[in-house]
């Protein structure tokens, strides 16, 4: 259990009558390498490509809350418009760039102590960001029920990398005229 997210690339494939024969799509469900009996390829509307997974970037969901939910956060999905996306890349490479490493005691997780009845946290060696002002300032971490670390660690960083490189590979596609929406 914990924050899981998701992205998609949904392309809408419906065979609309006024489309001329080179403008429609072809779609056909295979299982096997053979067509799945029951599914008429002219009756499929939509498509839809994972093209992102996050496990608690509670810093990303803020963001997508934030900047494209209109602050509800809510478990819907929402459309990400190209403009949002090149802010959030905009944002990651802006963290990136302010990010430096450094050794450090990360968080390790809690355990509970039965003497003291309250849960203690738990520390291992690891690297924090250096001085975490721009990424408070434009990624900042957001507390939830079973949402991650809190911390500007390594994994932090890591997964804004991972953010700012698939943002990138969006854009890139959409310019490239892959279909599709995020």
């Amino acid at each position: 259990m914990g924050l899981d997210m998701y992205a998609a690339r949904k392309l809408y494939v419906t065979q609309w009558e006024f489309e001329s024969p080179d403008e429609r799509y072809s779609v056909q469900v295979e299982r096997g390498g053979k067509p799945v009996s029951g599914i008429q390829s002219d009756r499929i509307s939509a498509i839809e490509e994972e093209v992102m997974y996050w496990r608690k970037a509670n810093h990303i969901h803020a963001w997508f809350v934030d900047n494209v939910q209109n602050g509800e956060d809510n478990g819907r999905e929402y459309l990400v418009d190209w403009d949002k996306l090149r802010e959030l890349l905009s944002a990651c490479t802006k963290v990136i760039e302010a990010s430096t490493l450094v050794g450090g005691m990360v968080y390790a997780g809690e355990t509970w102590n039965p003497e003291k009845h309250e849960w203690v946290t738990q520390r291992e060696p690891g690297k924090l960001i250096e001085d975490p002002t721009v990424a408070k300032q434009l990624l900042p971490t957001r507390a939830g029920f079973f949402f991650g670390s809190m911390e500007y660690d390594e994994d932090y960083l890591n997964d804004v990398v991972k953010t700012r490189d698939w943002a990138a590979q969006m854009l890139k596609d959409h310019e490239n005229g892959v279909p599709g929406d995020i």
